[in-house]
Formats: structure tokens, sequence, C-alpha cells
């Protein structure tokens, strides 16, 4: 007679979280304003203003939209409020380079998660390190998931570490 094998981790019911599916995978717009600055490094009023105003704005609605300069041209601050005016219809205005564009994305995406489908769970949340900055990312959804889940594990459940156990 042969023993019947049970796997325990699959029974288990346990709600697994991988942070890579936080990762935002539409396309970015890229607003380089080296490209509008006279050789790319003196931004002229006049100039500026006159590429406000007939540049086509509409092709940044419902879009991510990353804004900066990628050379060390001085930009003044109302250049970019001026900017952001016209990109009233985009889906996320981002100030910064590829790597905080990804970081910011990433991170609304996260702030914006419905825990309420972890309430009172056996919640396991995977380890990755291909996520922008993620030891905040791991203590932003720690924060988040002790105020719902039943049990918080970092980790696979073959091999799990135990970091949260709400109070009976």
């Amino acid at each position: 007679m042969e023993a019947e094998i049970v796997n325990k981790v699959a029974n288990a019911n346990i709600e697994q979280i991988d942070l890579l599916d936080f990762v935002d995978k539409n396309p970015v717009q890229v607003i380089d304003l080296k490209d509008v600055l006279w050789n790319e490094f003196v931004l002229k009023e006049k100039d500026f203003r006159q590429w406000v105003k007939e540049h086509d704005w509409s092709k940044y609605a419902n879009q991510n939209v990353q804004v900066y300069c990628s050379n060390d041209a001085i930009i003044p601050a109302w250049a970019y409020m001026l900017i952001v005016t016209q990109l009233g219809g985009a889906k996320q205005i981002i100030y910064g380079d590829a790597a905080q564009t990804k970081s910011d994305l990433f991170f609304t995406n996260l702030e914006n998660i419905d825990t309420s489908r972890y309430t009172d769970k056996i919640v396991m949340v995977k380890g990755c390190s291909l996520i922008p900055n993620p030891v905040k990312a791991y203590m932003v959804l720690t924060e988040k998931l002790m105020t719902v889940a039943k049990t918080l594990m970092f980790g696979e459940p073959c091999s799990a570490v135990p970091v949260y156990k709400k109070a009976k």
C-alpha cells in the first residue's frame, strides 16, 4: 500500500505577490528639453514659448510622459510649469531620467494596490531584485499588507521567511 503524497504548500491557500507585476509596461513619451534649446544649452523664452504654442500636445493624451533635460543646461522652473499646462490629458507626468521615470511609475502602481483581496489571508511576497529600489518596495508593500493580511511571508512557499503575523 502506497502512502499518498500530500502537497501541503498547494493546499495552504497562500496568496502570492510578485513585485514584477507592478513594473509599468506602458510606453513612455519622452520630452527632452535639450532638443528645444538654442545650441542645446540656452533657453530663449520667446523661442521656447513659440515651441510650446506650436508643438503637437495631443500625442501625449492618456500617455505616461517623461520630461527632463539630458544635458547640463539650466532650465528655469517656469519652463517645466509651462509644459505641464499643456499635458493636461497625460496619464502621468514624471520629471527625471529613464531610471527615475521607471521608479516613479512602479511606485505609483504599488501605492495603488487593492489590498482588500488579501484580507485575513496568508500572503507570500516573492523575492525579486529586478525592480526599482527593492528595499523601499518591500517596505511599502509590508506597510500596506500589515493592515489586512493574516500572515506575511517573504520568499517562496518552499522556503518562506515569516515577516508578520496578525495578533489574535
